[in-house]
This record gives structure tokens, sequence and C-alpha cells, in this order.
């Protein structure tokens, strides 16, 4: 028997298909930008659903250090499991980039609720701007 695999819109559109149609992203796309947006969206932002979001920006001009990047992990590792139900996060890393003092890459490790399959989203940020 074969897992049923949810179909969910993604936002922001993608645009219009070759039938007029909006164009939404499905599967690991549409979880892709549904953690992007969970991340880049602070709590209160979002009208209606004010606890929404991971509030990632708030972390602008922070220091690059260990106790931020294990923040910067938490948060994102609570965020992607209270709001993307379709994963299950493996891991959450921040490492710091090697050629920028500033520059932090957020590597997310997780699986598809329906497939075994790893897959990983790598983000990158800078502390000092958005």
């Amino acid at each position: 028997m074969s897992a049923v695999v949810p179909k969910v819109m993604s936002f922001p559109l993608g645009g219009v298909d070759a039938q007029g149609r909006l164009a939404y992203a499905d599967d690991d796309q549409s979880v892709r930008e549904v953690i992007r947006n969970i991340l880049l969206t602070s709590p209160g932002e979002r009208l209606m659903r004010s606890a929404f979001g991971a509030g990632l920006l708030e972390f602008i001009h922070q220091p690059n250090n260990e106790t931020t990047r294990t923040l910067v992990a938490n948060l994102v590792r609570k965020a992607i499991e209270q709001w993307e139900t379709r994963v299950k996060v493996d891991d959450v890393s921040v490492l710091p980039d090697s050629q920028s003092l500033t520059q932090v890459q957020i590597v997310i490790r997780y699986q598809m609720r329906h497939s075994p399959q790893p897959m990983q989203l790598s983000l990158g940020m800078d502390l000092t701007s958005f």
C-alpha cells in the first residue's frame, strides 16, 4: 500500500501555467517554499495568524558566535516542527562561513513524512543586514 501524498498549495504563487491557471509548487518544492516563508516571517506579521513564523530576522546584528548559532538552530527546528507538518526534521545545523565573519549557513536535514528519502535545504544568512 502506497502512502498518500498530500497536495498543498504554496505561497507565494508560482505564476501562471501553460493552461492559464495559477501554478502552485508541490511536493518537495512546496515544502522548501513554505520553510523559507516560515523562517522569514516574524510572529505578529501575518494578519489572522499572529503566532505564525520563526522570526529569524531578529538575529540580524547579533554576534556570529556559538551561542547565536545554537539559538538560530533551535528556533529553526522549533518553527519548522510547529508549522510544516509534512516533514520530520532530522537535524538543523548553523555553521559559520569560512569566507565571511558575518555569514552563517543554515543546513536543514529532513524527510517528507510520506517518503523515507532524506532531503536537505541550505540557506545563507548575513548577520549584519537583510
